[in-house]
């Protein structure tokens, strides 16, 4: 009989997960202190990469290191490139990087698709298909949620409350996204997911074939370290 992962494997490899998003959280926090200023509070991107950071356990210090790199003339400068694509059977994808190696990261991102039956588009061939909207998920599967929610969201300011069995979406403009927010936890609403994101107009139904193929193409996509976030609009089942 095989044998499973042993546990220092498995912690291995979590170690790797986890160094692999510190290294991104990283660079979003520094390149977003370089590019609007070292306060939060003033800097509404700071702020939310800052959260995320917080949200996966990384240190204050690791943070203040990072924000610290943004001031430091020495340190890499990280370039933004957003690329347009499509995976398999068309699907639309934004990919964002950061990156010191832009001809590196082209063409990891080019051989990824190529190795799905997708390919690289030309800038804007996609991003039309997309809105920046703040995005936040709640559950509401307990009797009354859905009311309490809706009610805090709207007098928030936002734009639209989205119902799906037992969670729900609270949707608003990139603007009232951290006042929406607080709003929300002031009212005792406990959020599962809250963040600003690029949300497709209209989802795409894949069959299970294209489905994994897609699911193959965003790990792929996301493994590579240049790759901040990757968006699509497909309908996949969690």
């Amino acid at each position: 009989m095989g044998r499973g992962p042993s546990i220092e494997g498995r912690k291995n490899a979590e170690d790797a997960r986890r160094g692999k998003l510190f290294t991104k959280l990283i660079r979003e926090i520094t390149v977003a202190a370089r590019s609007g200023g070292a306060d939060p509070a003033s800097n509404p991107r700071l702020r939310a990469g800052i959260d995320k950071a917080l949200t996966a356990n990384m240190t204050k210090d690791t943070i203040e290191r990072a924000l610290k790199r943004a001031t430091d003339a020495d340190a890499d400068k990280m370039e933004e490139i957003r690329y347009e694509g499509y995976g398999p059977s068309g699907v639309a994808l934004l990919i964002d990087c950061m990156t010191d190696n832009a001809q590196r990261t082209v063409a990891d991102v080019r051989h990824a698709l190529g190795k799905h039956g997708g390919n690289l588009g030309t800038s804007g061939s996609v991003a039309f298909q997309f809105q920046r909207v703040g995005e936040l998920i709640v559950d509401t599967s307990k009797p009354g949620s859905e009311d309490k929610l809706l009610e805090a969201a709207l007098d928030a300011g936002a734009d639209d409350v989205q119902n799906d069995g037992s969670e729900s979406t609270v949707l608003t403009s990139p603007e009232n996204f951290e006042a929406v927010k607080k709003a929300l936890a002031s009212a005792g609403v406990a959020l599962q997911r809250a963040d600003v994101t690029w949300r497709p107009e209209n989802r795409v139904a894949v069959n299970a074939e294209v489905a994994e193929t897609l699911r193959d193409l965003l790990d792929w996509l996301h493994e590579l370290d240049d790759v901040q976030e990757v968006y699509h609009n497909a309908e996949l089942q969690a």
